[in-house]
């Protein structure tokens, strides 16, 4: 793989490459990572996968790019080469040093993230389907924002856990009755469909050595922007003065506190398909809150 890496690298740095050493990094459970150093003293960082989708490398890039287009968003790690395959097992990105958060981070990176939120589209949606981790997520273009979310987002995610047998009937009826029942819970006058991040939890930022707010592993769409604010929360929270920062930058509707659990319903359904059933406690305990 070293040589096919280096010929794709060849192009991006204008001279012949080799790859010196190999360094793999933690924190991923669908692909194996590493960061490369190169013999002309640059670092590129390697996503690897023995059995993606076909598609799986190329819609990641494909997001990024669409997240770089941001002026003023959080800073993106660029895609530099994709394996020339049907189906690609690698992604070459810019290696990017993570560095500790200052006092300041906080509100740079509500900043950026309200900046990313601002670029917008007819619909809710995108051109293109892509991932969630591993799973599907299906983009259907919708002009209502509810009816993208039901559809597309929770109902999708239902689908999935019915036919894998790890959605039991009484959570299933539970979970029809409040999709039924969404727009009661959803206040999004005036919104517009926004560029997401898609699976902003923890893991997936940090500043840069700049202390610049990166972004990266994306699953993009345009969709609500509470979305992104609610996945924030789910695994560890960001501490109050981001919120109040993106709020004062780009305010949202009143109630978000109350609506946040229903954009975070998509995400634990999601890990309950992925993982399985030590997530079906979180989904039961969010469905019996609305119900």
């Amino acid at each position: 793989m070293n040589e096919e890496i280096c010929e794709l690298l060849e192009p991006v740095f204008g001279q012949e490459v080799k790859v010196q050493s190999s360094s793999p990094t933690g924190g991923g459970c669908i692909n194996q990572t590493s960061v490369l150093q190169l013999n002309n003293g640059e670092r590129v960082f390697l996503k690897y996968n023995s059995h993606p989708a076909p598609d799986f490398f190329a819609a990641e890039s494909k997001g990024l790019k669409l997240l770089a287009q941001a002026e003023n968003g959080p800073r993106i790690p660029k895609p530099l080469a994709l394996q020339n395959s049907q189906r690609p097992s690698f992604l070459i990105l810019e290696y990017i040093e993570e560095s500790s958060p200052g006092s300041d981070f906080p509100v740079r990176f509500a900043r950026s993230l309200a900046e990313l939120h601002r670029v917008t589209h007819d619909n809710f949606g995108l051109d293109h389907d892509n991932y969630i981790g591993s799973t599907p997520q299906k983009n259907t273009h919708e002009t209502n924002g509810t009816h993208f979310f039901r559809n597309h987002r929770l109902r999708y995610q239902q689908e999935l856990a019915r036919k894998s047998g790890k959605l039991p009937s009484a959570t299933d009826k539970n979970l029809s009755k409040l999709c039924d029942r969404l727009e009661n819970y959803f206040d999004i006058s005036g919104e517009k469909p926004a560029l997401l991040h898609g699976d902003l939890w923890s893991g997936n930022y940090f500043p840069d050595r700049d202390h610049i707010p990166c972004i990266f592993d994306p699953a993009v769409y345009f969709g609500l922007r509470e979305a992104d604010l609610a996945m924030t929360e789910l695994f560890g929270r960001l501490p109050q003065r981001f919120y109040d920062a993106y709020h004062e930058a780009f305010p949202l509707n009143s109630g978000y506190e109350e609506r946040k659990n229903l954009y975070n319903l998509y995400h634990l359904l999601n890990h309950l398909n992925l993982f399985g059933g030590s997530y079906l406690g979180s989904v039961e305990q969010v469905l019996k809150r609305y119900n």
